[in-house]
Formats: C-alpha cells, structure tokens, sequence
C-alpha cells in the first residue's frame, strides 16, 4: 500500500468532541423524534406552498390573482437587488483579477516584522487600481487592531486533497498540473489523491503513476486508499476525504509542522485552478484576523468544457457561478461550497468532514459554527477555480447527469433538521444570529423549489381559471396585465445576466466566435424550463425523499474530457 494509506489518528492535543451528533444517523430518544420532525418541514412547507396556490387558483382566482401580483411584485424586488450585488460582485472581480497577491502577502508579512501598517506603494491613476488599493488598506488595519501576528511566508503550507471515486487520469491530471504553474512555491504544497477502496484497480495504478510522476514537484505526494465498509460510514465523499485529512496529520507531525500554519483545500477532481489561487489564498489566510476558524471560498466557475455541452446545461452552470458571485456579497451568511479551502487545525478540532453526508461541502461550515458556537466564518475570494459542467455522451444522458448532480446539490437541505436541532442546544450562540443562519438556510430551499413553478406556471392560472363571474371585476383584468410588466421588466436582470456571461466565459474554441456566443445568448430563453425541469423538480424531489425518511446514495457525476 502507498505511503499514507494507513489511516492516522489525529494528534490528542488537537482532539475536540463537538458539542453534539452532527448526522441524521444513529439518534436515540429526544434527538431522534426532534430530527425526524424538523426533516418533514422544508418538504411539508414546499408541498403545502404548491398545493395550496393551485387549489386557491381553482377555487379562489381572485385571492389567488391578488396573492400572484403580491408574489411577483416582491420576487421583482429580490431580482433587481441581486442583479445590482451581482454587478458589484462582478465588478470586484475584475478589479482584483490585475491584484499581485504575492506582493499584498509580502506586505502583510511586512506588517509582522514592524508592527504597523504598510502604507501600498504608489500611486495609480486607475480607479480599478485605487479600489483595490482601498480595501487592502481597510483589511490591514482590520489585522492590526486585532494585535495576532499573520504566520510568515515561510511558515504557510498547503494540502491539496483530490478525491477519486471513478474518475480517470485525463480528469484530474490538468488540476495537479495547474498546481504545479502557481505562483506559490510548489515546494510548500502537499498533494493528496484520496482514492475509494472500491474504485476499479486501474484507477488506483493510475493514482499511484500520477504520484511517481509529479511527487518531485511538491513537498510531498500522497496517495490515500480509503477502504471500504468502514462502520459507521457511508459511501461518500466526505468519508473518502476524511481518511486522507487522517493520514495527513500524521503525516505533518511526523516533519514537525504546525497545524495552525496549514490551510486545507477540498477539490473536486476535475477542478482546475488559475496560476494566482494560492497566493491570493494565503494573502487571505494571512490577513484574516481569526485564521484559524474560517474557511475560504472562491468563486467557482464551470468552463473546463463549457463550450462542449448542450446549452441548456451551459446556461444552468453559469447561473450557479452567479449565484455565488452574489453570496460572495454577504460575508455574513456565506456558507462553503464546492471547492473550498479552510484552516487545518480547525478542520482537526472539529472531527472533519462529517463520513455519512452527502452534502459534505456545506455540512462542514455548519459542523465548525455550531462546534465554534458561532465564532466560524466564511472568507469570499474574488478568484475562481474552474470545474466540468456535468456532462456525458449524450444529450438524453446529460440530462440524466444534470438532473441527478442538482439532486445532489438540493439534498444540502438534510443540514437543515441537523443545524435547528444544534441550535436548539447551543446556547451560547445569540438568538439573532441563529434565527438568520436558520431562517436563510430555510428560505433558500424552499424558493429553490417552489419560485420557479409559482413563476412558470402556478402564477397564471388564476387569470385562465377565473370564469365570466369576475371576466368584469379589476382583479381579473390587471393580473395578468400587472404579471407581464412585471416580467417585462424583469428583462433588465436578464439582459445584464447575458452581458455579464458573455464577458466571463473563455473565447469558444471555434472558427467564428462570435456566432457561438449569439448562440448562447438565445439559450437563456430557455431559462423558464430548464429552471422548473433541472433545478426546482430536482429540489422538490430532494425534499420529499427527506420528508418520507428516504435516504440519497451519492451519485458521482459523469466526468469526460473531449479528447481531440
């Protein structure tokens, strides 16, 4: 077995038990009817918000009119506030995109060794330039009233850790190699391929090749066999990556290097990142005053194939990335997702990642702020890495694959009934912060599941529904006129949506470019389908299984390369 396949305990001194049983599973008594109940809620809600405009758009249309013009009036409202944060949040990664990240570490390093803080060298005639400037000087003054110094340069080390559950070679292979082009040194990087027990033979050889091949480059390479049937686990990711971060503290404290100086990132297998990602992540390590208990979130982005897949998967993928440039807007509430990084000590201190969840990416923000009570955060990055869109050899599969990977993401609603259920005993946690950490995570889920249907469809059958009884009252004849303005307007959001894609998304790998991005602005007009049949269905579907007591295995989305 390859160095590092043998599971490690984790050191005693940085052992912590969290305050309670973070899973659904294995619950006795008062825990067990209080988990179960609060698991009937999001489903019962989502249900109960359908069934019951449908009902009142048979037989109560003008109820149902006043409550759709009420509905739609509020969703314009949320629109036009995302449509500007999406801006802004766009807006600021442009600006940083020109950031020397190295340089801005350096300074805070700097900040170290003088105790004050370094004023930015220079003066630019660039606003983008000023902006940016702006916030670095607000950020150091932050650190420097904190009085905790920032680990130097050369302290910082990295651990990549790539789990492999059927992905070939050709999937994760570029990522290693976009690790080894970063501007941080690769020496100061430990790189893990946390590869499934259960995981075709091949595919172990291949690990243990790409191991040989690229270990000269790093601090070190290794290559975690996570058995299977391990009690007490699910067939999960988090399981697979908790194994490796196992091997991984003993490895570190065996070469004598401190976990508080060790930040953790979770990669998907097909991500990919930009030459700057470790140095703007260490700068935020760095500069961020409570290191130690914060995770780091960049902003991901779907444009390894993009231009290969069927537009309706292209247009979902890309609306995935806005949503995130829009969350990366409120600190406060940013919760992980997807590729991520975090402090390794915290990581230790809370238990990992938890092994019987499938929604491991955001159970551990949860898992480390109720384990915290509530001193945790998420750090946005303006900085993206890039992943596959969920794809396969065909357009019916790729539905499929689409389907079942938002199926995925939608079963993030089991933190909820675990998240209330810690809420309920954390008492050192302020009300007020529990109530908008539940009240967010609950509102997300049922709008993912409910908006698109009430938008779509529910919202006009009342004026269809009505008969001659109100053909002549007011209600009958502005709700349908009042819903297509609305709509009408709601065409701003739209059209800067296709603008702002247009300006993210690679040059297309074609002839005549501009043709392929025509074309894909004619694919938002399918955005009305795609959302009710690939996101709020797969949400719905996803909730109901948690309100019957059904389980969701995890489903490992289909990774291809297009070969040339």
């Amino acid at each position: 077995m390859t160095r590092g396949a043998v599971l490690a305990e984790e050191p005693a001194g940085c052992r912590a038990m969290a305050p309670f049983r973070f899973s659904r599973h294995g619950l006795h008594g008062r825990d067990q009817w209080i988990e179960r109940l609060l698991e009937i809620i999001p489903g019962a809600t989502s249900w109960a918000i359908l069934a019951g405009m449908l009902s009142l758009s048979f037989w109560t249309p003008r109820l149902a009119a006043v409550l759709v013009i009420a509905f739609d009036l509020y969703w314009l409202l949320r629109l036009f506030y995302m449509t500007l944060f999406l801006i802004l949040s766009y807006l600021r990664l442009t600006v940083e995109r020109e950031t020397d990240w190295m340089a801005r570490a350096q300074a805070v390093e700097r900040l170290m060794e003088r105790r004050g803080t370094p004023q930015p060298r220079g003066v630019s005639s660039r606003m983008t330039q000023r902006l940016s400037r702006w916030i670095f000087q607000r950020e150091l003054l932050a650190l420097s009233r904190h009085g905790q110094p920032p680990p130097r340069l050369a302290e910082v080390s990295h651990v990549v850790i790539i789990p492999i559950a059927r992905e070939s070679r050709e999937v994760y292979e570029p990522g290693i190699r976009s690790l080894i082009r970063q501007q941080w040194p690769s020496r100061q990087m430990l790189v893990v391929l946390a590869v499934e027990g259960r995981a075709a033979a091949r595919l172990q050889d291949e690990a243990r090749a790409v191991q040989q091949q690229y270990r000269r480059h790093f601090l070190d390479f290794l290559v975690v066999i996570h058995p299977d049937g391990v009690p007490g686990e699910a067939r999960v990711k988090g399981a697979n990556v908790t194994c490796a971060a196992r091997a991984v503290a003993s490895h570190l404290q065996q070469r004598g290097i401190s976990f508080e100086h060790v930040v953790v990132s979770c990669f998907d297998a097909d991500t990919v990142v930009s030459p700057t990602y470790f140095t703007c992540l260490t700068y935020h390590f760095m500069i961020c005053p409570t290191r130690t208990r914060a995770s780091f979130q960049p902003i991901p982005v779907y444009h390894n194939n993009i231009w290969h897949v069927p537009g309706f998967a292209r247009v979902l993928d890309v609306g995935s990335s806005f949503f995130q440039l829009i969350e990366a807007t409120n600190p406060e509430h940013l919760v992980t997702f997807s590729s991520h990084s975090m402090s390794f000590k915290a990581l230790v201190e809370i238990g990992y990642w938890p092994t019987d969840m499938i929604s491991d990416d955001s159970a551990i923000f949860w898992k480390a702020l109720l384990h915290y009570d509530g001193d945790y955060r998420v750090v946005p990055m303006y900085v993206t890495v890039s992943m596959d869109v969920a794809a396969s050899d065909s357009w019916r599969r790729t539905v499929v694959n689409v389907y079942k990977q938002k199926r995925r993401w939608a079963w993030g609603v089991e933190n909820l009934p675990i998240v209330l259920r810690g809420f309920l005993r954390a008492r050192r946690i302020p009300l007020a912060a529990k109530v908008q950490h539940a009240f967010k995570l609950f509102e997300g889920h049922v709008a993912w599941a409910t908006w698109p249907f009430l938008l779509g469809v529910i919202g006009w059958i009342p004026a269809w529904y009505a008969g001659r009884e109100f053909s002549n009252s007011i209600v009958y004849y502005t709700a349908p006129r009042m819903a297509i303005a609305i709509f009408q307007l709601s065409s701003i959001g739209l059209i800067t949506t296709i603008i702002l894609s247009l300006s993210l998304l690679p040059r297309p790998p074609v002839k005549h470019p501009w043709l392929k991005k025509v074309g894909h602005m004619a694919e938002w007009g399918l955005v009305p389908l795609t959302a009710i049949a690939l996101s709020a269905v797969p949400a719905l579907d996803a909730q109901t299984r948690l309100m019957l007591g059904n389980s969701l295995e995890f489903w490992v989305t289909d990774k291809t390369r297009q070969r040339p």
